[in-house]
């Protein structure tokens, strides 16, 4: 028996002693729901839940663990995508929910900055500051239940990247319990400090593998005077990279958001939302959904602008047709159907789903190309890509072939697929993890194509900020040579 099993008795004890009821947890059923990813693909064991309410109980816990040598898995609203917030099969490993941590502990209207814990959920924060008149300029479509943590150690991405940048960009200042129970505190954000490193940084984006983020001050934006959310039926996904040039042309910075889905996947959206219908007459190949916007102090001339920009759009045949939302309810219906494309292609059956990026120029060309490359080499699959096309970032799915068995068909045929996609991504200079993060389903693949000297450094981080690999092991980092499995 292993020092740690003998010492497992005494690990719980103190835990909940530390923690109290409410904070520790071994009881199988409250652990349960917790234990598996959000796509279903990976279900672990953890030998209990820690849900610390303060940063000080998550520091004294992170020392009770690392003096009795137990892993931590961070876990926010288990609304990842790459399995980067799920225990393994192990058992050894506790869970460290950050939901009770979901206090807004400072808001600065005048600097348009806000202080969050981990445990805050996007659409809170979202309604948090439009009750003053500003706006979070980040969102996504699990924004009911994604935290700001998680948010943060993901470097989430989003709708509005395209005009505001990733999470990175909305992060002003930082806390972090680090591996030995030590907190980091750069909450306060200040405009000039060159006293080396920007530590922060290195944190954002990490997984949980170098500190546990436990509160964050973000930058705010006025909010909006008017929007306009425009759908638009078009051609082919050229004749949406035109569009995207034209627009950014004619609409300059009032262009917010522009994302594209072709005709498979609006068809599985109106089949998953049963009171959903198309905005268009007619089916097109391909779909574009474009937000403009204004500041808060003007909208009267976003109306014109919007008008100029599609009958210019129509006069140079760029679009086929288009339709403006007539009011915030068909705006809303209009995203409603670009934020449910992941959960109906998950109703749909086994996919094997890449979040990828090329350079912006060309996306198009990509998705052309390989498409039915990958349809070509493995027979009765359907590749299908949609997103954020502004940013260079799609998401290519892969659907099985009807009637394939889900879990199985990922496993073997599904493998293959990720392999054969990633290499072509690599080829065209682009990236295998957009904005999902790597998590454990790419960190294998990571270790095959990332760059030797990137890598290198990745592992010599993580050995500095956490020798011992008890933050979220197994996750980002490829600590040894791993196999191509993804």
């Amino acid at each position: 028996m292993s020092r740690w099993m003998k010492n497992l008795d005494q690990f719980v004890m103190e835990a909940a002693n530390l923690l109290g009821k409410r904070g520790f947890t071994r009881d199988p059923d409250i652990i349960e729901p917790w234990l598996t990813d959000w796509r279903g693909r990976y279900t672990g064991k953890a030998l209990g839940l820690a849900s610390p309410a303060t940063t000080a109980e998550v520091a004294a816990f992170v020392r009770l663990c690392a003096g009795h040598g137990v892993p931590i898995v961070p876990q926010g609203g288990n609304s990842g995508m790459s399995g980067g917030a799920t225990p393994d099969s192990s058992g050894t490993t506790v869970l460290l929910s950050l939901r009770r941590m979901n206090r807004i502990r400072s808001f600065d209207e005048m600097a348009s900055q806000i202080t969050c814990e981990a445990g805050v959920i996007l659409q809170t924060l979202h309604d948090a500051a439009q009750e003053r008149r500003l706006r979070f300029p980040l969102t996504l479509g699990g924004k009911g239940s994604a935290t700001i943590g998680g948010l943060v150690s993901t470097n989430a991405g989003g709708t509005q990247v395209l005009r505001h940048g990733t999470m990175r960009n909305q992060v002003l200042g930082l806390e972090a319990v680090m591996a030995d129970g030590s907190v980091f505190d750069t909450l306060t954000p200040l405009k000039k400090d060159n006293r080396g490193f920007d530590l922060k940084q290195i944190l954002i984006g990490s997984e949980g593998t170098l500190g546990i983020v436990t509160a964050a001050t973000l930058r705010l934006l006025p909010e909006i005077g008017g929007r306009r959310v425009i759908w638009i039926g078009l051609r082919s996904i050229q004749h949406a990279r035109r569009l995207l040039r034209h627009v950014q042309e004619m609409a300059g910075d009032a262009l917010e958001g522009f994302e594209v889905l072709p005709a498979h996947s609006l068809a599985a959206v109106l089949d998953y939302l049963p009171d959903a219908r198309s905005p268009l007459q007619e089916d097109y190949p391909w779909n574009a959904l474009i937000e403009l916007v204004s500041g808060s102090d003007r909208s009267d001339g976003l109306g014109t602008i919007t008008e100029k920009t599609l009958a210019a759009a129509l006069d140079l045949d760029i679009i086929e047709d288009a339709v403006i939302a007539a009011n915030e309810t068909q705006a809303e219906d209009f995203w409603l159907l670009r934020d449910s494309i992941s959960p109906a292609k998950r109703a749909i059956g086994p996919a094997m789903q890449h979040d990828i990026s090329v350079p912006v120029s060309r996306m198009a060309d990509f998705v052309e190309e390989v498409a039915p490359r990958v349809e070509e080499r493995f027979p009765g699959t359907k590749a299908v890509a949609f997103g954020h096309l502004g940013d260079g970032n799609v998401h290519f799915h892969v659907l099985a072939p009807p009637g394939s068995p889900r879990g199985e068909w990922e496993r073997n045929q599904g493998t293959k697929i990720s392999i054969y996609v990633h290499d072509l991504v690599t080829e065209w200079g682009g990236s295998i993890s957009a904005e999902h993060g790597i998590g454990q389903i790419k960190r294998s693949e990571l270790d095959r194509l990332g760059d030797p000297v990137a890598l290198s450094l990745m592992r010599s981080i993580k050995h500095a900020l956490d020798p011992h690999d008890l933050l979220n092991p197994g996750k980002l980092v490829p600590l040894a040579q791993e196999g191509p499995t993804p």
